[in-house]
């Protein structure tokens, strides 16, 4: 089968290398590119999406073309419908986890509430401290009163009972056989 002049392996051919390309040519430039596309991106006409169907669709007829002898209309549709699959698979499994995992190891101050740290700058009773409070993403060191009004000495532990304007209001934190 012929189309426009060309064979139809042909085609198929200049399409993987054109979108073989372009698909090299976003990854490298894909921070400039990704402002244009803003738009695009959260869409089912996401660029990545659309050269990767151009891509694996051309890889799909050029091998169908040149290793089996089948209709060139039967090719062309069952290399539409392997395109389009992986192209969706590649969507729901790589692309949208992608976009909605979390970026960095930062944290709400509200997440600190409950938790166990220590007084490393003392605490007046009227007045600020410091506690450390460590946990498995690092060590947070943030501005502390007492909850009770009671003064807490530098190395003891502390409970985070609250927070309020980005200060953590703590109590003093007495372990039992009952705390794990």
């Amino acid at each position: 089968m012929e189309l426009f002049g060309f064979s139809m392996e042909t085609i198929y051919l200049y399409g993987l290398i054109i979108g073989g390309c372009l698909t090299l040519i976003y990854i490298l430039m894909s921070d400039i590119l990704e402002g244009i596309f803003e738009v695009l991106s959260e869409t089912f006409f996401n660029p990545t999406l659309i050269l990767s169907f151009i891509t694996i669709f051309s890889a799909c007829g050029y091998l169908f073309e040149i290793m089996t002898g089948m209709n060139s209309w039967l090719i062309l549709i069952v290399s539409v419908l392997l395109a389009f699959l992986s192209v969706t698979l590649l969507n729901i499994f790589v692309l949208i986890p992608l976009s909605s995992a979390e970026e960095s190891n930062t944290y709400a101050i509200e997440d600190l509430q409950g938790r166990i740290g220590q007084v490393i700058t003392s605490i007046p009773s009227d007045g600020y401290g410091e506690v450390l409070i460590s946990g498995n993403s690092g060590n947070i060191a943030k501005s502390a009163v007492s909850l009770d009004d009671q003064p807490i000495k530098a190395g003891s532990e502390i409970l985070v009972i609250e927070t309020k304007d980005g200060v953590l209001h703590v109590t003093p934190y007495e372990s039992s056989p009952f705390n794990v």
